[in-house]
């Protein structure tokens, strides 16, 4: 295969991931479960998705580089758990549209904790962005209107915004990840969160008086098949042929969907002041991962 044909190759693999991952609070909303439950199954599901995976392919698990890594991995572990149960707590509460931007304010909250984590310095366009981004936030949250309040969208977008703080910690501690492959970091996470998740699960939630039946169960397997281990999977098959870059930029094919699913299949309608502050809230994201210029040295 040409370069050009492999980067085709890779470009359809990380559209199709971001439209998968967009599409799935469309599931959420309909599976009759506690957060925690489909939180659970999502990473006990994808871990063994992605498990088959990498025995088809004929990889394996590198064990010497997740003990190396494992204190980070648990806690990035445990981070993303709870960063799926507030989330799909958010879809309960509000929009899928507006709970999706809400968590998209994770590299905003990335940018921000950067020069104590990371030691980065916060450059003039980075600090445009964060203040874009939450003007932006303001607009989507209904506070001018008045309605931010209303239905319990309040709570949703706390949920959300909460999804998104814990899904920058994820980031900012994979950071620190060194010697490990994009495969056995994330089958790793996944397997923690469902460790995690597992002994919440049993303490809070009566697991015989559930009953999603049979559509619940078919909706519980999408999420943990298609939305975890074939939109990871597709994801990382994605990234070794694409700039850091495209892949950025590619990523917000998943708000996007997101958003148009919530107003044309759930009839979530969105305002005037909505639609400018989503504009506000992704652009201002995706300004922020974008490559800066360095200023040239004199001579």
């Amino acid at each position: 295969m040409t370069q050009s044909g492999s980067m085709t190759g890779a470009k359809v693999k990380l559209i199709a991931a971001m439209a998968i991952f967009g599409t799935i609070g469309l599931f959420v909303r309909h599976i009759p479960l506690p957060s925690s439950v489909i939180a659970l199954a999502r990473g006990f599901v994808g871990m063994a998705f992605l498990l088959l995976v990498t025995a088809a392919g004929g990889a394996r698990i590198s064990g010497a580089s997740i003990r190396s890594n494992l204190p980070l991995l648990l806690l990035s572990g445990a981070c993303l758990g709870v960063n799926w149960i507030l989330l799909f707590e958010a879809y309960r509460f509000t929009t899928v549209a507006t709970a999706t931007l809400c968590y998209y304010l994770a590299p905003i909250f990335v940018i921000l904790a950067s020069p104590l984590v990371l030691r980065e310095r916060l450059t003039g366009r980075k600090l445009a962005c964060v203040a874009g981004a939450l003007a932006g936030m303001v607009l989507v949250s209904g506070v001018p209107g008045g309605a931010a309040a209303a239905g319990g969208n309040l709570r949703g977008i706390l949920l959300g915004i909460g999804a998104a703080a814990f899904y920058a910690s994820v980031v900012l501690l994979n950071k620190g990840l060194r010697g490990i492959s994009a495969y056995d970091r994330t089958v790793v996470q996944l397997g923690v969160s469902a460790a995690v998740l597992l002994p919440y699960v049993l303490l809070t939630q009566k697991l015989g008086q559930l009953s999603p039946g049979l559509s619940g169960l078919a909706l519980l397997a999408v999420v943990g098949i298609v939305h975890t281990g074939v939109a990871y999977a597709l994801y990382f098959g994605s990234m070794g042929e694409l700039p850091a870059q495209t892949v950025a930029l590619f990523s917000y094919i998943d708000p996007v969907v997101a958003i148009l699913l919530s107003a044309v299949v759930l009839r979530e309608g969105m305002g005037l002041a909505e639609w400018v502050g989503a504009a506000l809230v992704l652009g201002s994201t995706l300004i922020s991962e974008l490559p800066e210029r360095r200023e040239k040295s004199p001579s």
